[in-house]
């Protein structure tokens, strides 16, 4: 009787007749059969003559395949005397071409099979050429072999069915087995039933993979150990981790791959905790079962996945104790897992010991060197690789991996001798490849060799065009990316969610509110708005666009708000300069149950910072305690700066000497931290104590130093520590270097020195330069000189009216009203207004703001007398 299952119909199932070419393993349906050995003039070992069946299984298993065709092939002895011992030996050979994938020989064992009258209807070989077919990589050959047979019988369903779903081919899966349950009498067994669950978390069909679980209910195969993993895979690929813990809760009975599969839902879907723990359980035994390989390989993901060496070191040493070191897979996961996790040397040293490498081992080291930038060592790699590529051929992952590292200008050498080494491989026609050479050049600045690569593309697939897109905003060319936006959808190509971000990334350089809005249109007419990255990054856009009212609003409306969403509405309120509202969503965030990250207390230590609210600013310190946050280097470095700018300078001290293991960025804070207060001897002092821990200072730590330098009257260190930059730490000042040493220069009235330092600078003087020289002149009572500067700046900034205002109180110091009256008529005429100043104070945990003319405070008036009785 066939079992109509309504759900299978043309809604569900849209036919795809691509075959793709993956092997997954696959429980094979039919069962080995035994040799069985016949009189042979052939001699073992021991000296008793082998069978030709033992013979062809030795040659088997020692992939020499061919040998083993010739031997049925010639049969010189005439000793298979029956059709029967023939069968066996093919069956044999058949299986091993799959394992080998050697399709090639697999086809001359299926000639033979078909021009043998008693063996072409055989109904085990039969299967088993269905399966080498599938076993190869043509789904499509086994599909003819299939429909040649007549009389199909259960196992022969299965092979077809395994096989779909071996190769990926998941539609042509379910529709063979809405075929079977259809037109045969035949019953789902519990291998059949596995199949048809990966097919539907194949498609990603919830529906039917609901529907596919009540059949099994009704059928009575809900208990079957086979058919509970698979359910338990398909819910975990769903990301319905309820249904996946309540299967594997109530399944009667588990074996290792149920924990496998139940470990490898929870990592898959990064609940990497939940991973630990549930390993944890594992190993306590209370199944009676011990970790094999496919476990490590499962769990150290996770580790990888939450940067938690700690935890990838005990596995590895749990690999250790089990004896699976000699363990490829393994092997492999630990070098995958500690190149993730930044632990180079030791993923080197587990790479070297490993015996039996094979080109996953050389590309996961490979990749771990290239994602560090240590571009000298990956290429060194990969030439050792190529050294011995009579057992290792390097394929498109392999330059997949190295690409990392060719990603600026000063790369491009690498960039292409790798794209060299692909096209003499013939690696570049597939698109994966092709895309990311795109990305690279695109990165690299050459956007017209990107542009020529794209040309050459025979099918622009939407990946392509993403490339190219994304490439033109992250080498800072966002008209180009909205250009080649307009192409794609000339060609008919709508955007999907890559492009969409990159194209609000391009909007958000050239705030642009228009074509941000037509992008925001094109995402709520195809309901892509639920997409977390998509919403974050219109948020982004609004408050770029200087609308933070259209980003609340965007905020309020979406109906889950992830931890990134939170983050970028309070970036967003710091970016606007609105550290209140910063601090309102912060508090909304907590209260909803949210568990902020690193990045959000960071966030909100900089809105405290700006407030200068010392008591607010405790709370978040002791919020970062109890999170557990306070191993992170960019939250104490937050901390120290976050009270030097509240105005205590000895609870920074504390936070910076609490860190065991500092850091550059570390040291850094805590020198900007000196120089607001005006130590400048303190902060040469550490400046000098990072040098000697062998840290090395960055343009940041450069900008602090003369900062700090400045406000104490350091000219002579000041200038020191300029030369030092390019002299001995190879780094090239930027502009905010030449002015912090010209301000400080100006300060002491050395104009002379400044003037000479400014025709030196390789880079042109800004309007902050002169605005700080011209302030000097006012105080050392140079009108000349501030003539000529107050000419200077008005020239670079002719449309600002804090640089106007700035001519103008120069003037007004030496009593100069006439000029006075004239910069204020050239104001007046150009309609420039200077912005409303604003404040903030903090009183007993509150925070108060002062706007000027704000008549609206309470307790207006009692301030302002409080005001003049202070003056």
């Amino acid at each position: 009787m066939a079992l109509v299952l309504p759900l299978f119909s043309s809604h569900h199932l849209h036919h795809h007749n691509h075959h793709h070419h993956h092997h997954l393993p696959i429980r094979n349906p039919i069962s080995n059969h035994s040799v069985q050995s016949i009189s042979t003039p052939v001699e073992n070992r021991s000296g008793r003559r082998n069978s030709p069946l033992e013979e062809i299984t030795e040659l088997c298993e020692s992939k020499t395949l061919i040998k083993a065709l010739n031997l049925i092939q010639e049969n010189p002895h005439n000793s298979f005397l029956d059709p029967t011992q023939k069968a066996l030996a093919l069956g044999i050979l058949l299986q091993a071409c799959g394992v080998d994938k050697n399709i090639e020989i697999g086809r001359k064992v299926h000639e033979l099979i078909r021009e043998s009258i008693h063996l072409r209807n055989n109904p085990v070989l039969n299967t088993r050429v269905i399966t080498m077919y599938a076993m190869c990589g043509s789904p499509s050959d086994s599909r003819s072999v299939f429909d040649q047979i007549r009389g199909k019988n259960l196992y022969q369903w299965n092979a077809l069915l395994s096989g779909y779903t071996r190769n990926e081919s998941y539609y042509d899966a379910l529709y063979l087995f809405d075929e079977m349950i259809s037109i045969t009498e035949y019953m789902p067994d519990n291998f059949t039933f596995p199949c048809v669950i990966k097919a539907c978390g194949g498609i990603l069909d919830v529906d039917l993979g609901m529907a596919v679980h009540g059949m099994v209910v009704k059928m009575g195969l809900a208990s079957d150990v086979f058919v509970g993993n698979a359910l338990i895979a398909m819910y975990g690929r769903f990301g319905i981790l309820e249904n996946a813990d309540k299967m594997f809760e109530f399944m009667p009975e588990k074996n290792l791959v149920s924990w496998n599969s139940m470990l490898s839902v929870l990592s898959e879907n990064g609940c990497f905790q939940e991973s630990f723990n549930f390993f944890r359980e594992l190993l306590m035994g209370l199944d009676g079962l011990v970790p094999d390989s496919a476990t490590m390989v499962t769990i150290l993901p996770a580790c990888a996945g939450e940067g938690d060496s700690v935890m990838g070191k005990a596995v590895h040493g749990l690999v250790v104790k089990f004896g699976m070191s000699g363990d490829v897979m393994a092997s492999n996961a630990l070098i995958d897992m500690y190149s993730k996790c930044g632990l180079l040397e030791e993923a080197r040293v587990t790479f070297d010991l490993n015996d039996s490498k094979n080109v996953v081992s050389w590309n996961s080291m490979i990749g771990g060197y290239s994602r560090k930038g240590l571009i000298d060592g990956t290429f060194d790699l990969v030439r050792k690789m190529q050294m011995e590529r009579d057992k290792f051929k390097a394929n498109e992952l392999t330059v997949l991996n190295v690409l990392p590292c060719c990603q600026a200008a000063s790369e491009l050498l690498y960039l292409k001798e790798l794209q060299g080494y692909s096209i003499r491989q013939g690696f570049v026609n597939g698109e994966l490849l092709a895309n990311a050479f795109i990305t690279a050049y695109a990165r690299c600045a050459l956007l017209s060799t990107a542009e020529c690569l794209f040309d050459k593309l025979e099918r622009k697939a939407v990946s392509s065009w993403n490339a190219l897109i994304g490439g033109c905003v992250q080498n800072g060319n966002p008209s180009k990316a909205l250009e080649k936006y307009l192409e794609m959808a000339h060609s008919g190509i709508d955007p999907d969610l890559v492009s969409i971000g990159s194209l609000l990334l391009a909007c958000n350089h050239l705030k642009s509110l228009w074509y941000g809005k037509e992008i925001h249109g094109f995402v709520l007419r195809k309901g892509l708005e639920i997409d977390s990255f998509i919403s974050t990054s219109l948020l982004s856009l609004y408050f770029s666009c200087d609308i933070p009212a259209h980003a609340q609003v965007l905020f309020d409306s979406m109906e889950t708000r992830g931890l990134v969403s939170w983050n970028a509405m309070i970036a967003g309120y710091l970016h606007y300069r609105l550290p209140c509202a910063a601090l309102d969503i912060f508090r909304e965030m907590v209260s909803d149950g949210i568990q902020p990250k690193e990045i959000t207390i960071v966030g909100a230590l900089g809105a405290i910072s700006r407030l200068s609210a010392l008591h607010l600013g405790k709370e978040a310190h002791c919020f970062a305690l109890k999170v557990d946050l306070m191993k992170d280097s960019l939250v104490n470095c937050s901390l120290i700066d976050m009270y030097a700018k509240s105005g205590s300078i000895e609870l920074s001290q504390t936070v910076f000497d609490q860190v065991q293991d500092k850091d550059t960025a570390l040291c850094t804070a805590m020198i900007s931290g000196y120089a607001i207060h005006g130590y400048g001897k303190e902060a040469h002092m550490l400046f000098q104590k990072l040098k000697k821990l062998g840290l090395k200072p960055n343009l940041c730590t450069f900008s602090n130093i003369l900062i700090a330098c400045n406000h104490a009257g350091m000219i002579e260190q000041g200038l020191s520590y300029l030369t030092e930059m390019h002299a001995f730490h190879n780094i090239e000042p930027k502009l905010q270097h030449y002015a912090c040493v010209i301000d400080m220069l100006g300060r002491a009235g050395r104009f002379v020195d400044a003037l000479e330092l400014i025709a030196s600078m390789p880079i042109k003087p800004d309007a902050r330069i002169w605005s700080s020289l011209l302030s000097s002149c006012r105080n050392h009572r140079e009108l000349d000189l501030g003539n000529e500067f107050a000419e200077k700046l008005l020239e670079l900034e002719p449309s600002r009216a804090e640089s106007y205002i700035l001519v103008s109180n120069f003037f007004a110091g030496f009593g100069k009203w006439d000029d006075v009256r004239r910069v204020r008529g050239i104001m007046k005429e150009m309609g420039l207004q200077k912005d409303v100043g604003c404040s903030w104070t903090e009183v007993g945990g509150k925070t108060y703001s002062f706007i000027v003319s704000d008549e609206m405070l309470p307790d207006s008036e009692e301030i302002r007398l409080m005001w003049k009785t202070l003056e």
